[in-house]
């Protein structure tokens, strides 16, 4: 049996006198016009190649949306590819900085409406990807949000740090997957970093603050040591990054990962369910993404994207 080849993408999108258009490609190659997508690279995660893809063949800086799915097709090797597709709004600046010039793989980026997409694109996996994004826009969810929900990473026994609970340093190899993290979550753009003031907590978001710039805020109301002693308060620290609307991390302890999500479904009028345990069983460094309308959240949880730490 072939190894499936992977790759990422996404289907940019912006208004253009007040009606959403898409970007497609033409490549030079291959004489086709398609979703702009593209093999990950050794050592690389999905959300890191879409960004990285988006960028090298539309030249354009984008943060990824809501997840789109994933098609997949035969090459003419005879290997399975599958391609996992993010919606990923692009803002006036990012038109404006746009460095594409034509080259030997892309001859020409072009925005297009959703109708002539339909039958302007020369695959029909890429009309499918079409076709799911075009059913968000009709519920009016298009302009989305996100809360990411970050367990920390491998931490050291207690005798390794301050001899307390709170002051557990991570592992070598945790702090390998608090590195390993860093392009994986910044591929969504995040725009505020909450902690729990626990070592571990401050540690494993350490080199997403310094690769953002953004200055953690740290807090006891989701720390292990508040959950143990029935005094933390997830609801609250969720309900203002709700209000906000801004892309944002939360980094806390297992027992208070599912109370998390819990409040963000409670928050946006969303059922609780299996799909929110499963995205709160997260091992030390995995996380899990929260899509949420920015218009109005609280039409419910618009998807949950769930990613393992690839340490």
């Amino acid at each position: 049996m072939n190894k499936a080849v992977y790759a990422a993408g996404a289907l940019c999108w912006r208004l253009i006198e007040g009606k959403v258009h898409v970007l497609v490609i033409h490549r030079t190659a291959y004489g086709d016009v398609t979703i702009p997508k593209g093999k990950v690279d050794p050592g690389e995660t999905l959300p890191q190649t879409a960004v990285r893809e988006i960028g090298e063949e539309t030249g354009l800086s984008v943060n990824l949306g809501v997840p789109l799915g994933m098609s997949r097709y035969l090459l003419p090797s005879g290997k399975t590819k599958v391609v996992h597709y993010w919606a990923a709004f692009v803002s006036d600046e990012a038109i404006r900085t746009s460095q594409f010039r034509p080259n030997r793989e892309v001859a020409a980026i072009e925005w297009v409406t959703l109708k002539k997409a339909r039958t302007y694109l020369t695959y029909g996996h890429d009309v499918e990807i079409v076709d799911v994004f075009e059913k968000l826009v009709a519920e009016g969810v298009t302009h989305t949000f996100s809360i990411t929900v970050l367990r920390h990473a491998k931490a050291a026994s207690a005798s390794a740090g301050d001899g307390t609970d709170a002051g557990r340093p991570l592992t070598p190899r945790g702090l390998d997957q608090a590195q390993a993290v860093v392009p994986m979550i910044a591929a969504f753009g995040p725009r505020k970093i909450v902690t729990s003031d626990a070592v571990r907590c401050v540690t494993t978001v350490a080199p997403l603050a310094a690769s953002t710039g953004i200055t953690p805020k740290r807090s006891a109301k989701i720390s292990q040591d508040a959950f143990e002693e029935d005094r933390a308060d997830p609801r609250a620290i969720i309900g203002k990054r709700v209000s906000a609307g801004k892309n944002a991390v939360i980094c806390s302890h297992l027992p208070l990962v599912p109370e998390l999500l819990r409040e963000i479904a409670l928050a946006t009028g969303s059922v609780t369910g299996s799909y929110i345990r499963s995205a709160a069983d997260l091992a030390p460094g995995d996380f899990s993404v929260v899509h949420l309308s920015a218009t109005n959240p609280s039409s419910g949880i618009i998807s949950i994207e769930t990613h393992p730490n690839p340490v």
